[in-house]
């Protein structure tokens, strides 16, 4: 692959100081009252975070000025439509780092990414071959290693999680072996909140010649993101973890390894050739993109990433961090009333998704209680069911924070699980 370095695709929105009433302004969402008289404190950004008006306003505009299929149009809205679909890819290729913007393949979301994954590079793997995962995995990272080696019958690996709910990096000299192909891990996990050492996952993946994939979805929304800094294979991200629609997502994939990779899906727009026996491949990324793509969705995630780079990231990482700081004193100190954090007990490597059990009590009656108070939460095993039952755990309940919560949101939830713990347990 020839290397094009993106270029900026033009200005997004002022750049100004980190200031958190500015920034909920901009999400109407917030604005809502729950039950029609409390106030709406959203604490459920792991699982969606909320979309901004400039977000909102650029899939209208989309919509109302540009709809049209792209690629193959000649006429004017087509190739209006595909200069836009085209700068989101830019700009998404920007926002990773990518060594090219043709790295970037659009999806549905990162569970689509790692399927991608899992049947591309899957398809080049041998009875016997290994991938490693861990016990701290989302589903999505999981099932789809667990098809391929039922049918092709891969070994599949787990990485054991540490007391603090942390990848243990220190088991993978043990599991690692000249049969290992890819190490497939979380950056972030969705339940503990803990960040990877991907570093020593990486020297571990090389020292054998193997491929690492991380399943970026719950640290994309956290500033931009340097996959060649981070020297991985494949990065995989969701639109609706970043202040952009659902139904969209992207795979970066090392150019060199996509260029030699058979594609996963069949139909229109990935091919070069067809006869009624046999096809030609288009090039990447179109091989990887079969059908209609999430134009108008994509569209909306480029948008998402202008507004993203508005955002003082130093600034807006230091004031979540002190809210989840007030959040693990608050539920530390309600241990003596059966309150467990479940994860690192600080924000030392760490981003601000914060699960905890409570004993006597499921987490879905703890949910249910909340939102009574305006809390929104997640309750359940979050998608990631060993790790809950490593743990002993039917499930947790998670608040996790964004740049546009504040210090009430903390009061009601604290406030709210008070309440919830007089009446439950």
């Amino acid at each position: 692959m020839t290397l094009h370095r993106p270029t900026p695709s033009g200005p997004g929105p002022q750049k100004p100081l980190f200031d958190v009433a500015a920034v909920r302004a901009q999400f109407p969402i917030l604005a809502t009252l729950i039950h029609g008289k409390v106030p709406l404190h959203y604490l459920d950004n792991a699982a969606t975070t909320q979309v901004p008006d400039y977000v909102l306003d650029a899939v209208r505009r989309h919509d109302a000025t540009s709809r049209a299929n792209v690629k193959r149009g000649v006429h004017t809205l087509a190739e209006m439509a595909t200069d836009a679909y085209a700068a989101a890819r830019t700009k998404m290729a920007q926002y990773l780092n990518a060594f090219d913007e043709r790295e970037i393949i659009f999806t549905s979301g990162t569970t689509s990414a790692i399927n991608l994954v899992a049947n591309a590079f899957g398809a080049t793997l041998a009875a016997g071959d290994e991938v490693i995962v861990s016990e701290l995995e989302h589903h999505s990272n999981l099932v789809p290693w667990q098809l391929l080696k039922a049918r092709a019958g891969i070994k599949l690996k787990a990485i054991p999680v540490t007391d603090e709910g942390r990848i243990d990096v220190a088991a993978l000299p043990r599991l690692v072996t000249d049969r290992t192909r890819l190490i497939a891990v979380t950056h972030v996990s969705n339940v503990t909140g803990a960040i990877t050492d991907v570093a020593a996952v990486v020297r571990a993946a090389r020292s054998v010649g193997a491929r690492v994939l991380l399943d970026g979805a719950q640290r994309a929304s956290h500033g931009p993101l340097d996959v060649q800094a981070l020297g991985v294979d494949f990065y995989a991200v969701s639109g609706h973890k970043m202040f952009g629609p659902s139904g969209v997502g992207a795979l970066w994939g090392r150019g060199e390894i996509l260029e030699v990779l058979p594609p996963f899906l069949g139909g229109g727009e990935m091919i070069r050739t067809v006869t009624l026996q046999e096809s030609t491949w288009a090039d990447v990324p179109a091989r990887f993109e079969a059908g209609t793509p999430p134009i108008t969705q994509a569209v909306g995630l480029g948008a998402a990433i202008d507004w993203m780079e508005t955002i003082d990231n130093v600034a807006a990482a230091a004031h979540t961090a002190k809210l989840a700081d007030r959040v693990l004193a608050g539920l530390r100190a309600l241990g003596n009333r059966g309150v467990r954090v479940i994860g690192p007990a600080n924000m030392e490597r760490r981003v601000p998704v914060i699960a905890f059990a409570v004993d006597g009590a499921h987490p879905h009656d703890i949910c249910q209680m909340l939102d009574s108070h305006g809390v929104a939460l997640r309750g359940g095993h979050h998608c990631a069911q060993p790790f809950h039952e490593r743990n002993n755990l039917a499930g947790t309940s998670r608040a996790s924070l964004a740049l546009y919560n504040t210090d009430a949101d903390v009061d009601a939830f604290l406030n709210g699980l008070d309440d919830a713990l007089s009446k439950l347990t």
